[in-house]
């Protein structure tokens, strides 16, 4: 009987694990698979670091600049000759992003580059955004943004007056950099 009840729990067991374990990529996988290779650059920022002029925000922006814990930024550089990699890589990422569990938040365009916002959570609740851009010559950037009660429609309106905010270049040097 002992024997029975053993080989349930095992075989139980098992089953949890299989079902639990998941080959698809994620953007945070993605993000710890790339840090230490040469062409990208990773940085962690806690949002008490990011200095902005937040005095035009509303309300409802400053509400959801106020959600934000801390930004996590992947960059990778073209450089060279290595269109190859950067195409490899950037089918990699629009991969990951293609997956349901990153809803559509808005894309916009800024200097003939293509921006796309996404989110993981609810329509009331964003546990995480993602800010994606891409440009050819340069490379692309991954923003994950964390934090708590993050909204996604004010995110949006966060996101649209951060295109226009006072941010000190001296606060993201090493990205700047990085991309020169």
């Amino acid at each position: 009987m002992q024997r029975t009840i053993k080989h349930i729990v095992l075989v139980f067991g098992l089953a949890i694990a299989f079902v639990s374990c998941n080959d698809g990529k994620s953007l945070q996988t993605y993000f710890v698979d790339n840090q230490e290779s040469s062409n990208f650059i990773t940085q962690d920022i806690p949002i008490s670091m990011v200095k902005i002029d937040d005095s035009k925000f509303t309300e409802e922006q400053k509400e959801a600049y106020n959600s934000v814990k801390r930004l996590n930024f992947l960059g990778y550089k073209v450089e060279g000759t290595e269109a190859e990699t950067f195409k490899a890589e950037l089918a990699k990422v629009k991969t990951i992003l293609s997956d349901k569990k990153y809803h559509d938040l808005m894309e916009f365009s800024d200097k003939g580059n293509k921006i796309v916002v996404k989110y993981i959570g609810t329509e009331d609740e964003a546990d995480e955004v993602i800010i994606f851009g891409s440009a050819d010559e340069l490379g692309f950037g991954i923003v994950r943004v964390l934090g708590n009660n993050m909204n996604p429609d004010k995110m949006v309106t966060l996101v649209s007056a951060m295109q226009n905010a006072n941010v000190d270049e001296n606060q993201v040097q090493d990205i700047v950099n990085f991309f020169k």
